[in-house]
């Protein structure tokens, strides 16, 4: 049985074997302090780097073809799509070429619930990238971005 399939049967009760699981599915340890609920989806999982005391919540999808790197303390919401690969605006190109570009998502981010994230793009440290956003460029750091396309919104910091 597919690692993902195993780990989808997996309750929020199941903490250890979901991160014994998702290690063997990104084929490097992940530490402790990793907190995902599943169900969590991707195309392949040997492109995902994850840091320490990261939470993924449910029903995640990260296609990782362009490389995933995920810093300390990032916390991602329900339903967050991060997805590294694309295909060309050609029309006679699209079926022929995927193409992938790396996501970085920086310490202390937060991905709240049901973002995209596309190939390309890096969340800066302590961002925030607000509900429901599609996130197409760089988010800079401490700031909060939403809509679609996602703009800056404002500077966020410790008041």
């Amino acid at each position: 049985m597919a690692i993902t399939a195993r780990l989808n049967r997996l309750t929020f009760n199941d903490a250890g074997e979901v991160r014994t699981l998702f290690s063997e599915l990104i084929g490097q340890q992940v530490d402790e302090s990793l907190l995902l609920i599943p169900p969590f989806y991707t195309a392949h999982g040997n492109e995902i780097r994850v840091g320490r005391n990261v939470f993924i919540n449910q029903n995640c999808t990260f296609y990782d073809l362009g490389g995933l790197d995920i810093a300390d303390e990032v916390m991602i919401g329900p339903n967050v799509s991060i997805i590294t690969t694309g295909h060309p605006l050609e029309p006679s190109q699209r079926r022929a070429v995927t193409i992938g570009k790396p996501i970085v998502i920086e310490r202390n981010a937060w991905i709240a619930t049901g973002a995209t994230i596309i190939g390309g793009v890096t969340v800066g440290e302590n961002s925030v990238v607000a509900a429901g956003s599609v996130v197409t460029k760089d988010v800079p750091p401490n700031t909060l971005v939403g809509g679609n396309p996602a703009r800056v919104i404002r500077p966020v910091g410790d008041d």
